[in-house]
Formats: structure tokens, sequence, C-alpha cells
């Protein structure tokens, strides 16, 4: 008898360029957003997605058959990119916009990445698993992962901090942070995983650095996937929050009673 064939399964890892966690915040002169000529980095929880799909590499060893980072923006989100392929990822998609161009809602990214793993599936390589961050540290929002896994129908498994594949019986076990603690729950493959701070993302080596200027990027338009990333949201004005004056003492509770009541405050 021929010996059956090895279950191989692919993941598909979205990454996004943020600004930099460090960066302290400003609202720009035109007051229309955040002054975005500053340090950028990857998402760190998209890091903490990408160390994920490359730990469960190492432990299944040769069944993950390849790890693949994708990001829409412009062109600087190469970089982003880059920083996912020296830390372990095979290959990578950028779908392309202009400098100029809004970020995209999590609805048209979550359009986006289902036209990518549509097409991925049509030229025979499809995938099994998405692993992304649980939010950006920009919107957060936290969306885009289970509006992915509406449009594909796939189950989905948020604010994990613990994941393990069998891959021959295409399942996965995952543990949620929930208030309460942890949740484990079972799913079968194909799956979307969102991901929460519970692992430590690998610093990229200088050798692995340099490998992955030599790993391929696929340049796509959101024209060659048949999505609209046209914003359905209009940001009006952005504005800072107010400055926090300084507390003053009182000598008595009589006194901070009167000057509640100074201030408008009454009891109730």
């Amino acid at each position: 008898m021929r010996p059956s064939a090895v279950r191989l399964i692919n993941i598909l890892v979205p990454v996004k360029r943020t600004v930099d966690y460090a960066v302290k915040i400003r609202v720009n002169p035109q007051q229309t957003g955040i002054d975005t000529n500053v340090k950028h980095s990857m998402n760190p929880f998209d890091e903490i997605a990408v160390e994920e799909a490359v730990r469960l590499r190492e432990r299944l060893k040769d069944k993950v058959k390849s790890i693949q980072a994708v990001t829409i923006g412009p062109p600087k989100c190469s970089e982003t990119l880059r920083t996912a392929l020296a830390m372990g990822a095979d290959s990578a998609v950028h779908v392309e916009v202009p400098e100029s161009a809004p970020a995209p809602e999590p609805l048209a990214v979550a359009k986006t990445l289902r036209a990518i793993i549509q097409r991925k599936k049509e030229k025979g390589e499809p995938v099994d698993l998405v692993i992304l961050g649980k939010q950006a540290i920009d919107d957060d929002l936290g969306l885009t992962g289970q509006m992915l896994a509406g449009l594909l129908e796939w189950p989905q498994a948020t604010f994990a901090s613990k994941l393990d594949l069998d891959v021959d019986k295409k399942e996965a076990v995952i543990v949620r942070e929930i208030d309460g603690g942890g949740e484990e729950i079972k799913c079968k493959l194909p799956l979307v995983v969102t991901t929460d701070l519970r692992q430590k993302p690998r610093y990229a080596s200088l050798p692995n650095i340099m490998k992955a200027k030599k790993k391929p990027i696929e340049k796509l338009s959101p024209a060659d996937l048949g999505v609209d990333l046209t914003p359905q949201l209009q940001v009006l004005k952005v504005t800072e929050p107010p400055k926090r004056v300084g507390g003053g003492k009182v000598e008595s509770v009589d006194e901070l009673v009167a000057k509640l009541k100074e201030a408008g405050f009454s009891a109730a």
C-alpha cells in the first residue's frame, strides 16, 4: 500500500505598519488626524501573530508548508513586511496604495484578505489558518479578524493567548483571554485567530535580516483583487483631550464638600 500523503498547512499573517508604540502621539496642525511624520514599526499585536506562526512551525516541524505575511498600504509598508520575513515568514504580499490614500477601514481590509485567500485557493495554495493581531494600536478597533471570519464563514478564536494544532485532525485548541481568566475552546480548520499579548516576539538576527532581502514580496493593487478601499466613514475633526489642571488640598471634609458645591456638584 502507498503511504498516505502528509498533511501540510499554509498560514497567512496580516500585519500593519503603525506609529511606533513608544512615540508620543500628537494631533497634526490641520486637526485631520495625528502627526505621522514620526517613527513607524509593525503593530505590536501583529508581531505576536508572526511569532505565533513561527513557533507553530517550530513545534510542528515539517507540517507547516508556508507562512505568508500580507499588508495593505503605501510603499513604505514594505519595511514592515521585511521585518515579518526576517522573523521567519517565507514570503509576503503587499497590496500597495498611494501614499496619500487614507488608511483602509476594517471591513475593507477583511474583504481584501478574503480576496487574497480566494486567489491562493484558485492557485492550489489554500490557506488553513489566518493569525492576526487582536487590534491595531492606531485605531484600536479590533474588528478585522471577526469580519474576515464572517466573510469566509470560518470559525474564529479571538484574544488567543495559546494555540495548539493537530494538523492530521484539522483541529486547533485555543486558550482565550476572558475576564475570569482563560477559556479553552476547540475549532476546526480552516480558522481565523486573533492574538493577545502573551508571547514575546523574537528579535530578527542580522543573518535573518539579510536573508529577508532575498525573500519574495508579491505586489498587488486593490484593482487586481477586485476590492474597493474607499472609506465609508469621514473624520470631521481630531483634537487633543483637555490638559489636566493641578489639584488642591483641603483641611477637612466640610471644606471638601463646600468646594464640590462650588463646582456644581451636589449630594444625590
